[in-house]
């Protein structure tokens, strides 16, 4: 038998708006020399980042088996999804209604033990990044992506690269196979799309269609004040789980007096933090609601930065806090959550809410980074919009997420039943 021929895929999927307008991107590469041997995007109508980033894999993989369908490989598998590589690895359970057909499917396309998961920063995967938006671009004028377009050249000429030592077979195979699969790929796709496309600039609150029904409705609170919060601690998922102080049960107070006059709030799910649990009991009190507890709207965990100030950070951990500053990528000093993290995890628990609560509206009670990247995500802003908002304790932001994908942001930071 012949020794296994080593490949990296790189894979990335887009969505714009998440659900949105989606697609994906994948490229096998040779890891001697980083030579493109195949690459592979597709617009996939409208889906999550999830969906998107799933579907490029699977892309990834299969054209590897399509370059070398007789012969062992192993493949490594670079993805900036650490929801995706997680999950693959085995690590993570896979819950999600949407994720675990698509997992099978890339699971069983290859021997297990031939394919290895790494993450890498979004940085580091610009080459599938950047087919996964030449898709989207292509949907958006109503097409779909062909090879021909895209601005890599699989057929440059390169410098000889040192011999593999693992050769799969004559030198001309893996040019051959990147042919070919570029040739199947393009036979499979239709020429110049027929499919109705969403419009470039999605329709959102009063202009989305009248008859897409009532939108799921999350009504955003965030936990009443702390001991840390007057002291503008950093205080997140890994540190004290400090309780409301008296000013934060006044406060979880006066929110469940506003929805009891607002009479809208037909359920309700919380952090699992204490903070969060506390006010959420106020206002379920207040309601007659049971308080559902969901992991994925936890807060941050800050890691070694947990219980302190800004300028304390700066003081112990400077360069890692200017790191962090500037990369949503970076995690706090002592493994912490990047900001990258924490978009995975809050995008699949408001895609699994969304299903569950489709036509109802929602209070989530829960933290300022989740609150933050809901309203950014559902903006479309990108990740240092999140230094750029001001989320009050105790205040209230609404978003709502309509049939056709289209999210429509109502409400940001509210504290009128404060005063």
């Amino acid at each position: 038998m012949s020794a296994p021929r080593r490949l990296v895929v790189e894979a990335d999927g887009g969505s714009r708006g998440n659900p949105g307008p989606a697609g994906y991107g994948a490229v096998v590469l040779d890891p001697l020399d980083a030579a493109t041997l195949a690459e592979a995007a597709e617009y996939i109508g409208v889906a999550t980042n999830n969906v998107a980033e799933y579907k490029g894999l699977i892309a990834g993989l299969k054209a590897v088996k399509e370059l070398f369908p007789d012969t062992p490989v192993e493949v490594r598998v670079r993805m900036d999804s650490k929801l995706v590589v997680e999950q693959m690895s085995g690590r993570w359970k896979i819950k999600h209604p949407d994720m675990k057909p698509l997992a099978a499917e890339a699971a069983n396309i290859l021997p297990a033990s031939s394919v290895t998961y790494e993450w890498i920063p979004r940085a580091e995967n610009k080459h599938a990044d950047r087919l996964a938006n030449e898709a989207m671009d292509a949907g958006r004028r109503g097409e779909q992506w062909e090879p021909a377009s895209s601005t890599a050249d699989l057929d440059t000429p390169r410098a000889p690269a040192a011999p593999d030592p693992t050769p799969a077979g004559p030198p001309g195979d893996a040019v051959a196979g990147a042919a070919k699969v570029r040739a199947a790929m393009a036979a499979a796709r239709p020429a110049a799309a027929p499919q109705p496309v969403p419009p470039a600039s999605p329709q959102v609150g009063w202009g989305s269609a009248p008859d897409l029904g009532e939108p799921a409705t999350f009504i955003l609170l965030r936990h009443g004040e702390t001991a840390l919060t007057p002291e503008k601690r950093f205080s997140g998922s890994g540190g004290s789980d400090p309780e409301l102080s008296e000013t934060g049960r006044h406060q979880a107070a006066c929110a469940a007096e506003a929805f009891a006059a607002r009479g809208t709030v037909q359920e309700i799910v919380s952090s699992p933090l204490r903070r969060c649990r506390e006010t959420a009991s106020a206002v379920a009190g207040r309601l007659g609601l049971e308080v559902r507890i969901d992991e994925g709207l936890r807060e941050t965990d800050f890691g070694a930065w947990e219980g302190l100030t800004f300028a304390e950070v700066r003081e112990r951990h400077g360069s890692d806090l200017t790191t962090w500053l500037a990369s949503p990528d970076a995690a706090p000093t002592g493994g912490g959550e990047s900001f990258a993290e924490v978009a995975e995890r809050v995008s699949a628990t408001r895609d699994r809410l969304i299903a569950r609560h489709a036509g109802r509206t929602v209070l989530l009670v829960t933290h300022v980074t989740p609150i933050k990247t809901l309203v950014r995500l559902a903006l479309g802003a990108p990740p240092e919009s999140l230094f750029r908002m001001e989320l009050s304790p105790a205040s209230v932001s609404t978003v709502a997420y309509y049939a056709d994908g289209n999210p429509s942001l109502r409400l940001l930071n509210d504290t009128s039943h404060l005063r």
